[in-house]
């Protein structure tokens, strides 16, 4: 036992479950947090963020890299308040965060106080756990309650703390229990089960299997029932690298906006799909006569997105298992080939579009680049929109490499955060923050932040002069307004706040730029870097929605559609099936 303040305490316990950096930016009601913080700083590292929001989007984005819970604090009133963006993301796409909302003294609160509020509703809603402690005695034990409940839950724990009582000296002592993340249990998958699913795989002309983070850690077990079966592979977006590398002969793409041509196709003519470990949302619009089989070790999940016809409650990796030491096998399905030319014809279509500069510079060219100068293990920290799109379709997410994206919440500003994040959690890789102009400006002060800790993150910024993700959705309306961006000199501005900046509009000044930066990098460089790639807008092709197969669109549509998007060289799925 040891006396030392609460603030000190809070440190101690952070420390003792392997947390070794926070965000966060002081203030008078986190006084008591910061000292804490200070006597600790040796093992545990305050990183100042510009922006409370930022800070909570980059813990969020610690828990995705690492599955290990991220931290961020914000003071009283609107510190904690501008957590909110980051802890919904965490709270979406279930993650584990801790979040310590500082409060004025107990002696101030109830008394219409300056920045003194009600905090705990506020919080309701997103958190799993919020507790505002009462005595300094409990901070410890409250803080320990709260990383256990958010690892439980794969969610947000939040912990109000009056300034007074977190700088009141205490009497500590370290918890001995072993502090360990722990493993969800799912029950054992019966013979009787693997028995059903074989029966809907043999009676299935059109199977497709369809994978989630639910199959994480399991690409070589999805690679091989993907074979055994003949079965195309489609996956969500956020598994992409994960649960299957993206150069597995198998994989047609992901499905939805962030998609695929070939994966949309093919669950639009598949007749079953295996549904492994995925929540995905968008699943609910799949044709209504698709068979389903969903496998997920969350319970709640089940059919909750569709119907299904087989709802398996277990793990993913049991269920690929036992599906593998079955005696059935299947080669050679028509399906399947049809599924991959069309996935070649997709993946020659998207060069062609970066090799085009008619119009101006597409973002596919930048991608390429990317693609190109990306190491094997760099990291990637997406923003939401059109960029988002281009980064799933053409970064090169075969295994080692990973990204992190706010996916169901989508709050934009989350490129810059994420990828300081993974520069923390992995101060060796090369790390990449893309975004588009709109989530750029949102945390272009993290800039700043990047150059304080020497973080030599190249960031991208697909620089098109407008909320195009929103522009498409107008355009499907019929009409354009509020979503034109007045440009700006981004390269100038990073520049300013201590980054080595480029500015690029054709292919070739982008590959000059990408050689200048490649030799920077070779030399050691710890300052980070922009490229502001000023692009052509150009209303991206939504493979959410494709009008180009013939058994279902007039040749008028058809043609209509091929000549507003330039898809003249992509046969529909349903005609390559008929030249098999």
């Amino acid at each position: 036992m040891i006396k030392i303040t609460a603030g000190q305490a809070i440190a101690k316990v952070l420390i003792s479950w392997d947390i070794d950096h926070l965000y966060g930016i002081p203030g008078s009601s986190v006084n008591g947090l910061m000292d804490g913080l200070y006597q600790e700083k040796e093992n545990l590292a305050y990183i100042q963020v510009r922006h409370e929001a930022a800070g909570a989007m980059a813990a969020s984005a610690d828990a995705k890299y690492t599955g290990k819970i991220g931290v961020a604090f914000g003071s009283g009133g609107p510190g904690g308040t501008n957590l909110i963006n980051g802890l919904y993301d965490a709270k979406m796409d279930r993650v584990p965060l801790l979040a310590l909302i500082g409060q004025t003294e107990t002696k101030n609160m109830n008394t219409t106080y300056f920045q003194e509020m009600s905090q705990l509703p506020i919080y309701s809603d997103v958190a799993v756990y919020n507790k505002q402690v009462v005595n300094a005695e409990q901070i410890p034990y409250v803080i320990e309650e709260a990383i256990r409940q958010a690892y439980k839950h794969k969610g947000v724990s939040v912990v109000i703390l009056p300034n007074d009582l977190v700088e009141k000296t205490i009497e500590y002592t370290e918890r001995k229990e072993d502090k360990y993340i722990p493993m969800k249990t799912s029950p054992i998958i019966s013979k009787k089960v693997i028995d059903n699913s074989l029966d809907m795989i043999k009676q299935a002309k059109n199977p497709v299997l369809y994978v989630g983070l639910g199959a994480k850690n399991s690409s070589d077990l999805v690679e091989k029932v993907s074979e055994k079966f003949s079965l195309p592979v489609i996956s969500s977006a956020l598994s992409i690298g994960t649960s299957i590398p993206n150069d597995f002969k198998n994989y047609i793409g992901s499905f939805g906006r962030l998609g695929t041509k070939p994966a949309f196709e093919a669950l639009n003519k598949a007749d079953l799909v295996l549904f492994i470990g995925s929540n995905m949302p968008f699943a609910r619009f799949w044709p209504k006569d698709l068979k389903v089989i969903q496998v997920n070790n969350d319970f709640s999940d089940i059919g909750k997105q569709l119907t299904v016809d087989l709802g398996i409650y277990g793990d993913a990796k049991e269920y690929l298992t036992k599906l593998l030491d079955s005696d059935y096998s299947i080669t050679n399905r028509q399906f399947l080939t049809a599924s991959k030319i069309n996935k070649k014809n997709w993946d020659n279509w998207l060069d062609n579009v970066a090799q085009n500069e008619d119009s101006g510079l597409p973002a596919e060219a930048v991608l390429k680049e990317i693609a190109h100068y990306a190491t094997e293990d760099a990291v990637f920290g997406l923003d939401v929109g059109n960029n988002a799109m281009h980064a799933v379709r053409m970064l090169p997410l075969t295994g080692k490499q990973q990204f992190a994206l706010s996916a169901w919440f989508a709050t934009m500003g989350y490129g810059l955060p994420s990828a300081m994040a993974a520069h923390l959690s992995f101060p060796d890789k090369q790390i990449w923050s893309i975004s588009g102009d709109g989530g750029f400006s949102m945390n272009m002060q993290e800039i700043v932040t990047q150059a304080k800790y020497n973080m030599p993150i190249i960031n991208i910024v697909l620089s098109n002069q407008s909320y195009g993700f929103i522009q498409h959705a107008q355009i499907l309306n019929d009409f354009m307004y509020g979503v034109d961006l007045q440009d700006a000199d981004w390269a100038k501005a990073a520049e300013a706040m201590g980054a080595i900046s480029f500015s690029v509009s054709t292919i070739t000044e982008l590959k000059n730029a990408f050689k200048e930066i490649e030799s920077i990098q070779s030399k050691g460089n710890t300052q980070p870097i922009l490229l502001d790639a000023k692009l052509h807008y150009r209303d991206p092709l939504d493979t959410s929605f494709l009008i180009l197969d013939p058994e279902i669109y007039s040749t008028e549509e058809i043609a209509a559609y091929k000549e507003q998007y330039n898809v003249f060289d992509m046969p529909a799925l349903s005609e390559i099936l008929k030249e098999i």
